[in-house]
């Protein structure tokens, strides 16, 4: 009988183990075995797309060239150019934040830097890995226009280094802000898109209480039902990446049935993961790789190679 297949995504490369978004990070997922590599992306000033989930810099997990926490939310990555950025330190979460109190397991890592997209790429080569694909969001808001470019150009700049980078086959460019995955599926179809979805405190992009929202210009929950997948199919994805908290078996039906693939984040309970794979999810995105390729292997799932980086 053959095995089932699902897609085990490394959340921010295996955040609860080491730091998010580093190659440290993403060396131990491929180390441990994931079929993809999740990330973040921001834009520098000098058009450099790097890898970080926040577009301003987070004084949670990040230090100044004196070695000092920041004292508050550091300047936007687009006000800084490459150079300028690895002044900062990302590799330890600040003890005592509540960052620390989530991820207790997380080992720090002296020195590391924000990466550049195109050092993961170079990564998952080095370790011989020509499967492994990577999920990149693109991180702006419409609520916050002046941290990131505008979708157009964040969009393009990371359509080119793709292209560039010869990953258009390997690369899906996920995110909330809808307005981006319109340009990718216009401009380079061959790139895979992610719809992002969340109803949640600190991002919601439905915004199911009104009668439109600035994640989707001229597109609303309201005019298909209330129906979240319907939405996105009419939007013209293929992915639906909703919170796990946020689907039930009903809506992974409802979604699969319109062919759309189910991907749920971030999944780091055994059991909510156990779930997950019961209602047939097509990938989890998890903090702990680790953790979600014992619990798949475990219910007769194919896992994928485990390809370590070797110096």
């Amino acid at each position: 009988m053959p095995a089932l297949a699902i897609d085990l995504q490394g959340h921010r490369g295996a955040r609860g183990l080491l730091p998010e978004n580093t190659l440290p990070a993403f060396a131990h997922a491929l180390a441990i075995g994931v079929t993809t590599l999740e990330l973040d992306c921001a834009i520098t000033k000098d058009g450099i797309v790097v890898v970080s989930h926040d577009s301003i810099l987070n004084p949670d997990i990040t230090r100044g060239p004196d070695g000092a926490w920041l004292a508050q939310d550091g300047p936007p990555i687009r006000q800084l150019t490459y150079n300028e950025l690895q002044r900062y330190d990302v590799g330890r979460i600040k003890p005592g934040s509540a960052y620390a109190a989530r991820f207790p397991r997380q080992q720090a890592v002296a020195g590391a830097r924000i990466p550049r997209l195109a050092d993961v790429f170079a990564l998952a080569r080095k370790a011989g890995n020509d499967t492994v694909r990577f999920n990149i969001e693109t991180k702006l808001s419409p609520l916050h226009p002046e941290r990131t470019a505008p979708p157009g150009e964040f969009a393009r700049t990371l359509i080119k280094l793709i292209i560039k980078e010869k990953m258009e086959r390997r690369a899906t460019i996920q995110s909330f802000d809808w307005r981006t995955l319109a340009i990718v599926q216009q401009e380079a179809p061959e790139i895979s898109t992610a719809y992002l979805t969340a109803q949640q405190s600190f991002t919601d992009n439905i915004l199911a209480s009104q009668t439109e929202s600035p994640w989707m210009p001229g597109m609303h929950v309201s005019q298909f039902g209330g129906s979240i997948p319907r939405l996105v199919k009419a939007a013209g994805g293929a992915v639906w990446s909703p919170s796990y908290t946020e689907v039930s078996a009903e809506s992974v039906k409802e979604a699969q049935a319109l062919g759309l693939k189910v991907v749920v984040w971030t999944v780091n309970d055994e059991a909510d993961m156990r779930r997950m794979i019961a209602w047939g999810v097509d990938g989890i995105i998890s903090d702990y790789p680790d953790l979600l390729r014992k619990v798949a292997g475990g219910q007769s799932i194919a896992l994928p190679a485990a390809t370590p980086v070797n110096d």
